[in-house]
């Protein structure tokens, strides 16, 4: 066999045969497998669960498609996420991170319609969302904004500012935390770098305007944008710092007239230890500690960048970019630059730039006033920007408005200088003080030589505006007052204060002026005063005006009224002011209009809410005289019901002070308060009605207002339980006052005598006063005192009409129940100190003389007065009395069936009376 043959042999073809299966290989895989369905019930469940809008599309659904490529589509989602979440807020909560995320990513989409859906959104949002809620979620916000910000497209930087809006309006405190990389892109905005020439080697950054001819809108327009912002942002931080100062009266921490809370002290506890009273060196309700240890601020231990313009280097470095490029604004906004025949008429747009320039600026001004060194603040600021500010600032003082609107139709206000508005809303007077608050507060007293020139422009300006006699709103009032305060401090003679003050008394004088600037205006007037209060003796030199001002308050007081109760409360709280430093001029014009204030009618005492009827009553211990027609009036005051009883008995123990019987070792006061006058007070206020009231009760018959008996020729008026409990309050006190007098005898003889002339004889007394009147008896009788017969019966007869009511209420009466306790204990112990009027009542109790119905009355009264230990011995000394007046009873019931009434009365009498037990029985009796 051949080679060729031998080597085919070895690589032989395999012959299939038809209709048979090849044969496996053996290296062959096997690719066959199995699959199972795979079921997940309750995740399909929740896709059902969750609410939809109209498209049916839920919250994953709409956020799912703000990643889509097409603006439609996401401003779709957009619009759909606010109608759900309108629907459905509780999606609100249950998906906020999403939300917050999503929305805030398309702040810098390349779409307008899609940005403008997303402020919307965020808009809607945030009236929903509370700041504790986004607080989590604030940083990733404020990123996205400040990428917008600085965005390179310039729809996606305008639409930045709208965002801003929304979030300064609901979120102020929580945007102004970022308050240095924010305020980094408000300069960013209106400006660029450049490296500056004379300083190339030291590499130092300059910033300068910069022009964007691309954008829609000027150049001009645009930094108004921006400022506008920035005044904002400015003012959330002014606003959130922790030291808030009034915009125009800044130095209000040396102003010891402010509204406290005062500390209440009750001297009762007090004098019993119950009560401790703590006092504080010069601290009010604010204990300050003297120390020469400082403790470190929190804001010392942060980053630079965290403490933001809390931080007196972050705020310097600020200032320097800032200012140079405000400057810039305002050179190009001055007049300067338009036509020279304007002079100092700003065109609208213009005015509106430097308004806000001069904003900013001041607020700036205001945060330097936050930290501790601020004279070194104030120095570094006079030395950078005063020249500036004087040679671009001042340079046109003052500026106004060229009005450019076509008038229709002729306006008185458009023919005013000092006009406050024009048609776009622009404030040219504000403008201008904006400008002298700026400008003096880089003055003081040091430098007043050095900046006389411009200080005098100033001070005349603002002088003709407070005498122009034109309608001023709040904001500007309080913007000129800070001015005129400043330039008080900075000039403190007379010569050039007073007229400063006279020009403000000019305004003040004006007629119908909002409440808030009469506010102002107060708040101003009562500065100044206090101020002057606290100079020397020696240097003192008061004021004409501030004391004609002062003068004329207590008749401002008396006509204000109830009109406006707020405004009653600040000239109250001046008043207080003044009187208790002796001011004479007001002290004068007090008292000359004490009886319209304090007239029990329509005075402003009953008027006025409760707090102001308290400092009202305080006054009047600083009153130089007290007639008997202001102590009328006062009287009438305290039993009208109109004020408190606790009011009233401060009332009564301010006059009981102010009388000859508060035992002072030297005489306060020369006859300030008459002990006629004072006595005739306290009568009147024990009685506690008129004499002309008294009268027209007379004539009154018959129940529910009567109680009437006929044993006794006295009928009583039954009064409210309000008026009721309040008499009896101030009746308490009385009798306390009355009981302080040294000498008992002779004011028990000129009470006597008062109700022996003003109530004996009188056929209805009101239930009130004849308790009150025992109740007098009761606090002032001794041995010394001689009791007249009428004053005997009188009172005899008070006290049965008294207890015949008491036994008579009805018990579904729960008014005239509560009145019973303290009308039964003064007739008990009336009847107890007075033997004679126990049985002059006993005498009178004639039952032949009264209906049957009455009888059981009667009899119900002798076992309760039998039963009275307080009474046992007296009752025993008339058990004649007592036994004839229960023969008389039996006469009348005889030939009738024995009632029970009248059993238990022989069996008191048997217990009490016919067996004469030495032991006393009980205290009181229950009735």
């Amino acid at each position: 066999m051949t080679k060729k043959r031998k080597r085919q042999e070895d690589f032989q073809k395999v012959k299939l045969k038809v209709g048979k299966k090849k044969p496996k290989l053996e290296n062959a895989t096997d690719t066959t497998f199995k699959t199972k369905a795979i079921q997940i019930p309750e995740q399909l469940k929740e896709d059902g669960v969750l609410p939809t809008q109209n498209r049916k599309l839920n919250i994953k659904d709409l956020l799912s498609q703000m990643h889509h490529y097409s603006p439609g589509v996401k401003h779709n989602a957009l619009l759909g996420l606010k109608e759900l979440l309108s629907q459905y807020p509780f999606v609100i909560d249950a998906h906020l991170s999403s939300i917050i995320s999503e929305v805030a990513a398309v702040f810098t989409d390349k779409d307008s319609g899609v940005r403008g859906a997303a402020v919307h959104l965020l808009q809607f949002l945030a009236s929903k969302i509370r700041a504790e809620q986004i607080a989590p979620f604030f940083p990733l916000v404020s990123a996205h904004l400040s990428s917008a910000m600085t965005h390179i497209s310039e729809g996606i930087q305008e639409d930045s500012l709208k965002v801003l809006d929304v979030l300064l309006e609901a979120y102020p405190a929580l945007l102004t935390d970022r308050s240095i990389i924010l305020l980094k892109n408000f300069v960013e905005l209106i400006s660029h770098q450049q490296l500056s020439k004379r300083l190339k080697s030291r590499d130092k950054l300059s910033w300068m305007l910069s022009v964007n001819p691309n954008r829609r809108v000027t150049s001009q327009q645009w930094r108004l944008n921006v400022l506008t912002r920035l005044k904002k942002f400015l003012q959330a931080v002014v606003d959130g710092s922790s030291d808030t100062e009034d915009e125009g009266l800044q130095e209000q921490k040396d102003n010891s007239h402010s509204v406290r809370n005062p500390v209440c002290i009750s001297w009762k506890l007090h004098a019993n230890n119950q009560q401790h009273i703590q006092l504080f060196e010069s601290g009010g309700l604010r204990p300050k500690i003297n120390s020469s240890f400082r403790l470190r601020s929190l804001t010392s231990v942060m980053d630079s960048a965290e403490k933001g313009l809390s931080s007196a280097e972050n705020l310097k470095g600020f200032i320097e970019i800032i200012i140079p490029l405000l400057i810039e604004c305002w050179i190009e906004a001055s007049p300067a630059q338009s036509a020279p025949i304007l002079g100092n008429l700003l065109e609208s747009e213009s005015q509106q730039l430097m308004q806000q320039v001069l904003s900013i600026i001041h607020l700036l001004w205001k945060l330097t006033k936050r930290h501790d060194e601020t004279y070194k603040m104030e120095l570094w600021l006079r030395m950078n920007y005063l020249v500036d500010f004087k040679h671009h600032f001042m340079r046109h003082f003052p500026y106004s408005l060229q009005d450019t609107v076509k008038h229709k139709k002729k306006d008185p206000c458009k023919s005013n200088r000092n006009c406050m508005k024009s048609s776009n809303n622009i404030d040219h007077l504000l403008l201008n003080l904006t400008l002298c608050d700026i400008m003096v507060s880089l003055a003081s007293t040091s430098t007043l030589q050095t900046d006389s020139g411009w200080l005098d422009m100033i001070r005349k300006f603002v002088t003709d505006t407070l005498q122009d006699g034109s309608k001023l709103n709040s904001k500007q009032v309080n913007r000129l007052l800070g001015v005129t305060w400043r330039l008080m401090q900075i000039q403190q003679n007379k010569v050039a204060t007073e007229p400063l003050i006279k020009a403000v008394y000019t305004l003040y004088q004006q007629r119908n002026l909002l409440f808030p600037v009469r506010t102002l205006l107060l708040k101003f007037f009562s500065r100044v005063y206090q101020k002057e209060d606290l100079r020397t003796q020696r240097i003192r030199s008061r004021s004409k005006v501030l004391s004609r001002w002062l003068a004329g308050l207590p008749q401002q007081l008396a006509l204000l009224g109830l009109r406006n109760p707020e405004l009653s409360n600040q000239l109250i709280d001046i008043i207080h002011s003044a009187a208790s430093r002796s001011n004479k001029e007001l002290l004068q014009s007090l008292q000359a209009t004490a009886a319209r204030i304090y007239d029990p009618l329509e005075g402003t005492l009953v008027l006025l809410p409760a707090e102001a009827q308290r400092r009202l009553v305080q006054l009047v211990y600083f009153l130089p005289c007290l007639p008997a027609s202001l102590l009328a009036c006062l009287s009438r005051c305290c039993i009208m019901g109109r004020m408190s009883s606790d009011l009233a008995a401060t009332l009564i123990g301010i006059l009981h002070m102010r009388s000859s019987f508060a035992g002072w070792k030297c005489q306060v006061q020369d006859n300030s308060v008459n002990d006629v006058d004072y006595f005739s007070f306290l009568f009147s206020t024990l009685i506690g009605f008129s004499r002309e009231e008294l009268t027209s009760l007379q004539g009154i018959r018959g129940k529910p207002h009567i109680s009437q008996t006929q044993l006794s020729p006295i009928r009583l008026y039954l009064t409210d339980l309000d008026q009721f409990l309040h008499h009896w309050a101030v009746t308490e006190v009385i009798c306390h006052s009355l009981s302080t007098i040294p000498s008992q005898s002779q004011c028990f003889d000129i009470l006597q005598t008062g109700i022996c002339k003003y109530l004996v004889g009188l056929v209805v007394i009101p239930d009130s006063t004849a308790g009150s009147v025992l109740c007098a008896i009761n606090k002032l009788l001794d041995q010394a005192c001689i009791i007249s017969e009428n004053l005997h019966r009188f009172l005899a007869s008070c006290c049965y009409s008294l207890l015949y009511f008491l036994l008579t209420i009805d018990r579904e009466d729960a008014e005239h129940l509560q009145k019973r306790d303290m009308l039964w204990r003064s007739c008990i112990s009336a009847l107890a100190l007075l033997p004679r009027l126990l049985r002059l009542m006993l005498q009178s109790l004639q039952v032949s003389r009264i209906c049957r119905e009455e009888l059981p009355v009667v009899a119900q009264l002798l076992r309760l007065l039998m039963q009275h230990g307080q009474l046992r011995s007296h009752m025993i000394t008339n058990e004649f009395l007592v036994q004839q007046i229960i023969k008389d009873i039996m006469t009348l019931k005889s030939g009738e069936v024995q009632e029970q009434w009248l059993t238990d009365l022989h069996y008191c009498f048997n217990i009490y009376l016919a067996s004469h037990p030495q032991t006393p029985g009980p205290i009181n009796t229950v009735y």
